[in-house]
């Protein structure tokens, strides 16, 4: 009853503290930002990305296109040679017109706190538009706000995601959980490495 009590009120500072900053295309356009961070969301055999991850790569294209911001940062798992998020996005960016140098690619964002501490200590953001989906934006924004970052969201919900979706936020309302300790503790990532300032080109982060 305690544990369910916790669990209900984190999940409520969470996406109550954070519902403003959920933005339009239109309205996070006019943000300025230094850049658009595209979180990873799997890349199925074939390597081609995966529903939710493609909707979240073409609402940072648009964000792109609309002057949001001049740099693209694409962060997700690439912990394995055979398993690659952000080669997988930056491809699909370039094939659509995009130019390499303004493509950013974070190796290391396992988790949602790693591509937020990274953003701000290994990239230099300040100013960020995040983009997933709405049920992960509330998350991704609250850890942005309190590692000191200024953050705006943007859903990337282009369609319905099927059965599994119901599971997702189930498991978001304890991953909240886990991020809100984090957001006190304020633990390094795992990997953090030389600075890359994210106004210069982003093909420094090239690796193929």
């Amino acid at each position: 009853m305690i544990v369910g009590l916790g669990v209900l009120i984190i999940n409520l500072i969470i996406v109550g503290s954070t519902s403003d900053q959920i933005l339009s295309v239109e309205e996070a356009a006019k943000k300025d930002a230094d850049c658009i961070i595209v979180l990873g969301a799997g890349v199925k055999p074939d390597g081609t990305p995966t529903w939710m991850l493609e909707d979240r790569i073409l609402v940072g294209e648009e964000l792109y296109q609309k002057q949001a911001a001049k740099k693209l940062l694409m962060s997700g798992d690439h912990g394995l040679v055979t398993y690659d998020e952000v080669n997988t996005m930056k491809g699909y960016c370039i094939s659509d017109g995009i130019p390499s140098e303004d493509i950013f690619m974070d190796h290391a964002g396992f988790e949602t706190y790693d591509t937020m501490y990274r953003a701000k200590e290994v990239f230099g953001a300040k100013k960020v538009i995040i983009v997933t989906q709405k049920y992960h934006l509330y998350r991704s924004l609250y850890i942005a706000n309190k590692l000191g970052l200024e953050a705006y969201g943007v859903s990337a919900d282009l369609r319905g995601y099927g059965s599994m979706q119901t599971y997702r936020e189930v498991r978001e309302w304890l991953a909240r959980v886990k991020s809100f300790g984090k957001c006190i503790l304020k633990p390094e990532p795992k990997y953090l490495g030389d600075f890359i300032d994210i106004k210069a080109s982003g093909d420094v982060t090239n690796d193929k």
